[in-house]
């Protein structure tokens, strides 16, 4: 399947080699597994069985050590994508007579995996960290907690290598089922609540999509992407409107998992009812994964209708980052809550941002500007985790975590006020924090050369729109605090939460005087 598997190759993944992938005997039903190519969810989620057998057995003065156990759990699956780069794309888990491409594989270890599990597990490491002194501190159960994380984590790694419609389900199945419990962990009334919107809003989506799934698995009798794309070309008249409208759910089962609106609604009471490091998590790795799968099903899957689901991607796009930024605009800095809120309509705005590539390949014909929105995936994720972090730096002193109490941070706390400026610098794409422009640059550039001027304006009203919210938050930082205020200068950070804000500041400004790094890590002349 030539033509789907280039879908892909804008990335920076060599041609397959035939060598790499993992069939014994064409006509056996038992194949060979290539463990090296699936190690790393495979890492996570041994690692999350071992935390939970660590947990039964250790006493409770020995479960502080649960948290460090999963960091390095998620430390060796990172470092298990080390012997995947520079080589082959692996693939394993195929169908017989498979041997000669990777169109009839379940799991494909190419570029485009290995970039998001990059991502993701690089992002659940960052969150672990966080929440090191988050678990102690809110006396939250330890081994739930840290296996629930892992799980989670290992879905999302499981995910960018899916290649077909029931392991893609799965995978965002093991990402979200374990997150509703994570936000129902804080016991305060409002963990509980969160929990149940996520829950119900996540569970409409995945009956959408499951039933997308059978539509398209009635029209093409297949639920390989590659087998997809060539039934699709080649349906009988009858077929093609079931088709149309299998592909269409799907896409809507996908955009109630990246926050797209009109299903962003459980967004922000989500983020505001959890633990601070699970609304980072779920900002980061959960949309990543999610849009993941939204890259796969699209430019694999449903390339023929490449014109149709791009111009749904294109207005999805636009409405999404308008709203998010329009929602952030409203936020009272008085308000319980307000500095999350303002991150969670925040994100909504940047998966708008995100998802303009993703319209921009269906235009293109070809998934050349894939790479935008995997290089901005990158960009975001480092910058809103270390957004999170200072929250949580905040709320050990201010619990309300209102706008209003980063009144005179800089007074209080000079370096945690530093990284939050420059994260939001970043995230408004001004310079100093030249990754975060570098990134708005790549995406502007995705949309304007396939054809979407009209997209690249909205957009840039949507950034001078998002100016305005992130530099009055700014302002904050430096502007004196009234007496009464009555807040700890100079209180001592956990160590944990210390080095949280110190890689992920140090990551930013490394990226904002080298971005061309993120590039190469896209383009692939890093593996």
């Amino acid at each position: 399947m030539t033509s789907s598997l280039a879908a892909l190759h804008s990335l920076g993944q060599p041609a397959v080699n035939p060598t790499h992938l993992a069939v014994a005997n064409p006509g056996a039903l038992i194949q060979s597994v290539d463990w090296v190519a699936i190690a790393p969810p495979l890492i996570a989620a041994l690692a999350a069985l071992l935390v939970l057998l660590a947990d039964l057995l250790l006493p409770e003065a020995r479960k502080r050590l649960l948290g460090p156990l999963t960091a390095a759990g998620l430390l060796l699956a990172l470092l298990a994508l080390l012997p995947l780069t520079g080589g082959q794309p692996r693939a394993t888990f195929c169908l017989p007579g498979g041997q000669g491409g990777t169109g009839g594989c379940s799991y494909v270890a190419d570029h485009f995996a290995l970039v998001f599990q990059l991502l993701v597990l690089g992002g659940a490491l960052i969150a672990a960290l966080l929440s090191l002194h988050t678990v102690d501190e809110q006396r939250l159960p330890a081994g739930e907690y840290w296996f629930l994380l892992l799980s989670s984590a290992a879905g999302a790694a499981l995910l960018p290598a899916a290649r077909d419609l029931a392991t893609l389900v799965i995978a965002l199945e093991v990402v979200s089922l374990p997150s509703f419990a994570l936000v129902a962990l804080k016991r305060d009334g409002r963990g509980g609540e969160a929990a149940l919107k996520f829950f119900l809003s996540s569970v409409t989506a995945t009956a959408v999509m499951l039933l997308g799934v059978s539509f398209v698995y009635a029209a093409t009798g297949s639920l390989h992407l590659s087998a997809i794309a060539d039934a699709l070309g080649h349906l009988p008249g009858q077929l093609r409107p079931l088709a149309e409208a299998g592909a269409a759910l799907t896409l809507v089962g996908f955009a109630f998992k990246v926050a797209a609106v009109p299903f962003h609604f459980w967004v922000p009471d989500t983020y505001a009812g959890a633990p601070l490091p699970v609304a980072g998590y779920l900002s980061v790795v959960g949309k990543a994964a999610g849009f993941a799968g939204l890259a796969l099903i699209t430019n694999l899957g449903f390339r023929p209708y490449g014109h149709t689901w791009g111009l749904l991607l294109a207005v999805l796009a636009a409405v999404t980052m308008t709203a998010g930024n329009v929602a952030a605009l409203r936020q009272r800095t008085d308000s319980a809550q307000g500095a999350v809120r303002l991150l969670a309509w925040s994100s909504v705005a940047q998966a708008g941002y995100l998802l303009v590539p993703l319209a921009a390949a269906g235009y293109a014909g070809s998934a050349h500007p894939l790479g935008a929105t995997a290089a901005y995936a990158l960009i975001y994720g480092l910058v809103n985790l270390g957004a999170f972090g200072v929250a949580a730096v905040v709320a050990r002193t201010s619990p309300a975590n209102r706008l209003d109490d980063y009144q005179g941070l800089f007074a209080r706390n000079r370096w945690a006020a530093l990284a939050l400026a420059f994260f939001l610098l970043c995230l408004a794409g001004l310079p100093p924090g030249v990754v975060g422009l570098f990134g708005k640059v790549v995406v502007f550039q995705a949309a304007v050369d396939a054809g979407l001027g009209w997209l690249a304006v909205l957009m840039a009203v949507n950034v001078v729109i998002a100016l305005y919210y992130y530099l009055l938050w700014l302002a904050k930082l430096f502007t004196p605090a009234p007496e009464a205020a009555g807040q700890a200068t100079g209180t001592r950070l956990p160590r944990p939460l210390a080095a949280t804000l110190g890689l992920t500041a140090v990551g930013a400004v490394v990226l904002s005087a080298a971005p061309q790094l993120v590039l190469q890590v896209v383009s692939g002349s890093l593996f």
